[in-house]
C-alpha cells in the first residue's frame, strides 16, 4: 500500500542510497529502531526520512541533517481514525470516505492523522477536528472534493 506523506513533507522526495544519509541520522535512526534492516531512505526539503515496515504497517520516521527528530508517522487501518474524520467526510466531501490512513507524532508528542479522501490528503488533530487540506497530493490538480 502506499504510504501518505504528511503535509509538510509532499513535495517531490528524492531516494538515497544508505551510504548518501549523514552518519548520524544513521545512527539516531539506529538507536531507536535497531530491530529494523531494511530501510528505504529519501531526502524531502533538507530533511532525511527513512521508511521501513513495522508490525505489517508502513512506518516513517523524518529527521533533520543534524539527526533531530521531527516526526513520526504511522500507516493505521482507516477504520482507528477519530469518529471526526468520518463525520468530517460524510458532511462535506460528498459524503466520500477516507481510504488510507496515517497517524503522526511529532517531536514533541502531538498527535495529528492525516486522511487520504478522494484525491487529497487531509490533516486532523487527535480529537478528529478538521485542520487542513493538502492540495500538493491531487492526482489532476482539480479541486473535485469540496
Amino acid at each position: 500500500m502506499l504510504f501518505v506523506l504528511t503535509f509538510c513533507y509532499t513535495v517531490n522526495g528524492q531516494d538515497l542510497k544508505e551510504a548518501e544519509v549523514p552518519a548520524v541520522v544513521k545512527s539516531k535512526f539506529s538507536a531507536l529502531h535497531p530491530e529494523v534492516i531494511n530501510v528505504k531512505w529519501e531526502k524531502e526539503n533538507g530533511n532525511y526520512e527513512a521508511e521501513f515496515g513495522q508490525s505489517k504497517m508502513q512506518t516513517s520516521i523524518i529527521f533533520d541533517a543534524a539527526a533531530n527528530l521531527i516526526q513520526t508517522e504511522y500507516e493505521i487501518p482507516v477504520s482507528d481514525l477519530p469518529k471526526g474524520v468520518i463525520d468530517y467526510s460524510s458532511q462535506n466531501l460528498k459524503s466520500k470516505k477516507p481510504v488510507e490512513a496515517t497517524k503522526v507524532v511529532n517531536a514533541s508528542g502531538v498527535i495529528t492523522y492525516e486522511a487520504e479522501i478522494g484525491n487529497s490528503d487531509y490533516l486532523f488533530d487527535s480529537s478528529g477536528n478538521f485542520l487542513i487540506k493538502d492540495s500538493d497530493n491531487d492526482d489532476d490538480g482539480i479541486e473535485d472534493d469540496d
